[in-house]
Formats: C-alpha cells, structure tokens, sequence
C-alpha cells in the first residue's frame, strides 16, 4: 500500500489536468480506486489498532486460539488448528473460533465429547489430543 497509494495520487493529479472531470473516465477510474484503498488501509488500521497477542502456553490442558487439535468423528480422525477470523481457512484445517465448531471446542479437553449443529444434522465430535 505504500506504494500503491502514491501512485493512485499521482494519476489522479495527472487526470485532474485533463479538463472537463465529468466526462474523464480516468480520473473517475483513479478516485474509486483511491477511495476503495483508504477505505481499506482504515479497516487494517482498526483491526490493527484491537488485534492482540494469545499466548497458547496452557500446557495443551485445553482448547483455544492458536490450540492445534485431533478430533474424531464418524469413526474417522481429523485434525484443526484453532485460529482467528482472519486466519480461517477450512480447506487448510484452520477453523476460526467464532465458527460452530470452534466455539463448541472452546474451553474443552482431551477426552470430551462436543456436539455441533450442522447443515446436515448434529455431527459428535470426540477430543482426542491437543497441542
């Protein structure tokens, strides 16, 4: 963004020169753009401005963010990462703790049994190792 801002600025001073600014699509192009980048760089900002470190020193006792973990269900073994919104990535086993299933795991240990309401039904899942 550092250098994609300046860039933006000067090609909208650039399109400014070109007179009438009602029928310059470039400088109509360019203030969007520039529009859609500082609105961007404002909601980075805030999210930076509450963002904050999770230490996931628990011992691997129990879950949460930053907490990898082993489940069971229908038989078969899975394993997730728990992670924050941002990070979600569930074809990546990155579920975000906001999700279903993440907070169902929230505060759980090894051994627990949770139950996650899904689409298709209720789906168990067993814990069976956290790290």
């Amino acid at each position: 963004m550092e250098e994609k801002r300046p860039k933006l600025v000067e090609r909208l001073a650039n399109a400014r020169t070109q007179g009438d600014l009602s029928e310059n699509s470039d400088y109509q192009s360019a203030r969007e753009e520039l529009e859609f980048l500082d609105g961007r760089i404002e909601e980075i900002e805030e999210v930076m401005k509450r963002a904050s470190v999770v230490s996931t020193k628990n011992g691997g006792s129990e879950i949460g963010v930053g907490t990898k973990v082993t489940l069971r269900v229908n038989g078969k073994d899975h394993f997730y990462e728990v992670v924050g919104e941002w990070e979600a990535d569930p074809v990546n086993k990155k579920i975000s703790h906001t999700s279903p299933l993440g907070q169902a795991l929230l505060g759980k240990k090894k051994g627990e049994v949770v139950e996650v309401e899904a689409p298709a039904g209720k789906v168990v899942y067993e814990i069976l190792a956290i790290e």
